[in-house]
């Protein structure tokens, strides 16, 4: 209700409500944007249809007619477009994934070691984090390939180590091993095992807030995770078989190759990864109040207990946001794996496939979904830690 000159109430205009407005501009917005995804989409369509180029999912079924250097499951040139796609994810998610792990390890212990207060290490480590994070990504990529690998001898004058490992220009070749049926009770042993560890520590967690006493734990779930699984591997007879690389003639025949490309973008991925989490790191470490150090030398706390019981744990929360950012942007990074012929999703699916298809716009679509997909599950997973382990006002 408003009150005019004259003293007199009157309603109020419905355009002088804020919220109204607002809702009448985001559907106006809605609907431009509507109508210019449509006529996209129309455009794109009549284009193709006067190109000649057919449109649709189709060809997912139909032969590959190509062969990829790594799977991780059964292929060959007469499979489908759609299992090369399934290739060149899981190889996606396999330079990912260790470029994750490993970068984490990394940067951890970088960021670690620059607070040192032995002076050496902590320059040694200052230096090795400014040059290799101003380095261009693409060109540590070029350089282990190109600079360190590609001139590695070949496959007679290969580097080995006690005849089991090899190193050469056709990459790193190390023993296979061949699980047999009988391994599945190992396997169920090992998760036996874990699930006792689990329920011990949760059992430790709850009787160290009532008592105050601590419990080895993890110690022993550990112990009895190696005793379970070493009396299930015996009383199953074995049921592993190692294949060794062996050379013959010009090549090394059985055991496991990894690609040269591999390697490549693995380190490249992990070794500048881990400078940017390493001051994530040291830069959690220094926000953490200075009493709290100062309280664990008071409490007697060793150097290595105090940080992973005090600092770390403080240091997270204010860590997890940006290590986000980051293992989102080694996912992404990783596509630098067509420069090197890696078979990524990229190399394999946006590369190959797309030029012996044709079907440009469906593969492009299809390659941004699955990356938009799994930066999402990325984040939300972190984020929910993120969550889990923030500061809480009150």
């Amino acid at each position: 209700m408003t009150r005019n000159r004259n003293g007199d109430t009157g309603k109020t205009s419905i355009l002088n409500d804020a919220r109204f407005r607002g809702w009448i501009s985001q559907a106006i917005i809605i609907i431009i944007l509507t109508l210019l995804a449509g006529y996209g989409i129309y455009n794109v369509g009549v284009n193709l249809h006067k190109a000649g180029i057919t449109t649709g999912f189709g060809f997912l079924s139909e032969p590959s007619g190509f062969d990829i250097s790594q799977t991780l499951i059964e292929y060959s040139r007469t499979s489908t477009y759609a299992r090369a796609l399934v290739v060149g994810l899981l190889n996606t998610l396999l330079v990912s994934a260790l470029g994750i792990v490993f970068s984490t390890i990394l940067g951890f212990f970088l960021g670690v070691i620059r607070l040192s207060p032995n002076w050496l290490i902590s320059r040694m480590a200052t230096t090795f984090t400014e040059i290799i994070r101003n380095i261009p990504l693409l060109l540590q990529v070029l350089f282990w390939y190109l600079a360190i690998l590609a001139p590695l001898p070949g496959p007679r004058e290969a580097l080995n180590l006690g005849d089991t490992v090899f190193l050469c220009n056709r990459g790193l070749l190390i023993p296979r091993l061949h699980f047999e049926s009988g391994f599945v009770f190992v396997a169920a042993s090992f998760a036996v095992g874990i699930v006792i560890t689990i329920g011990l520590s949760w059992w430790n967690s709850r009787r160290q807030l009532v008592t105050g006493k601590r419990f080895p734990a993890k110690s022993i779930g550990l112990a009895l995770l190696l005793v379970l699984s070493l009396i299930a591997f015996f009383l199953a007879d074995c049921p592993v078989q190692i294949e060794r690389p062996e050379l013959k003639g010009f090549n090394f025949r059985g055991g496991m190759t990894v690609l040269p490309e591999l390697i490549a973008l693995l380190l490249a991925l992990t070794l500048y990864a881990a400078t940017f989490i390493g001051e994530f790191v040291r830069s959690g470490i220094l926000a953490v109040d200075k009493g709290q150090r100062e309280a664990t030398q008071a409490l007697g706390y060793r150097p290595f207990l105090a940080y992973r019981l005090i600092i770390i744990p403080q240091a997270m929360r204010l860590v997890t946001p940006p290590l986000i950012s980051q293992y989102l942007t080694i996912i992404k990074n990783s596509s630098l794996a067509v420069v090197i012929g890696y078979p990524d999703l990229i190399h394999v699916f946006a590369g190959t496939a797309l030029n012996q298809s044709g079907q440009s716009v469906e593969i492009i679509s299809i390659t941004i979904a699955i990356y938009l997909v799994i930066s999402l599950l990325i984040s939300l997973l972190m984020n929910w830690y993120n969550q889990k382990y923030a500061l809480k006002g009150h």
